[in-house]
């Protein structure tokens, strides 16, 4: 196991060097297996230290699975006003949760070893909602803009069913992608998803697929 280099930090920044370690030790041995004395070496801290922080091995888990969800959703969300135009930003939502660092194998190893937590800790459920219904906010406002500039806007329910269909063609492409990134090209699984979801909104071949559109 690598030791981290001590340096001195502010409260926060250790705080987030414990997260980090943390993350690092599940990704390495597992959520029961990732023990406070094995993310303390890694943090390079002692055991102490870490109870300034944390209650326990559980506030420790609870903070490195926010985080998590945090880092995958972020692309998601700096794309809904990253773009001169909403098709620009519809395009960049889809395309940002379906390449690195979001389709990463270490992402998908730590989220595997969290999410059967969602359904016996309140905790971790708490937090898993908190993060989907945030996703889900960024991907409506993304649809909404998109059609309000097609000329023909969505009423919010609509909008909602659209998002949450969206939301399964990604996560199915990026589950598959992840397990088996090998099989796959650079923007491959991007690229489809892009026609799938021309399709899935009703929108002319290319609409969206094509990198330059005018």
């Amino acid at each position: 196991m690598t030791r981290r280099t001590y340096h001195r930090a502010t409260e926060a920044e250790r705080r987030e060097d414990l997260i980090a370690a943390t993350l690092d030790c599940i990704a390495e041995f597992g959520i029961q297996g990732a023990t406070v004395r094995q993310i303390a070496t890694r943090a390079g801290v002692t055991g102490g230290l870490i109870r300034h922080y944390f209650d326990g091995k559980d506030q420790m888990m609870q903070a490195a699975y926010r985080q998590l969800m945090t880092d995958m959703c972020a692309p998601a969300h700096a794309a809904v006003t990253d773009g001169p135009d909403a098709r620009a930003r519809l395009r960049s939502f889809i395309t940002a949760n379906l390449t690195p660092p979001v389709t990463d194998p270490r992402t998908l190893s730590l989220w595997a070893a969290f999410i059967g937590h969602i359904r016996i800790d309140p905790v971790f459920a708490a937090i898993h909602r908190e993060h989907y219904l945030a996703f889900l906010k960024s991907l409506q406002t993304v649809l909404y803009d998109f059609f309000r500039e097609k000329g023909a806007p969505l009423d919010a329910q609509d909008c909602r069913r659209h998002a949450i269909a969206l939301n399964g063609i990604i996560d199915g492409l990026w589950l598959e992608g992840t397990l088996v990134a090998d099989m796959f090209g650079e923007s491959e699984l991007s690229d489809t998803a892009l026609i799938f979801v021309e399709r899935l909104l009703g929108l002319s071949p290319g609409e969206l697929a094509a990198a330059d559109h005018t």
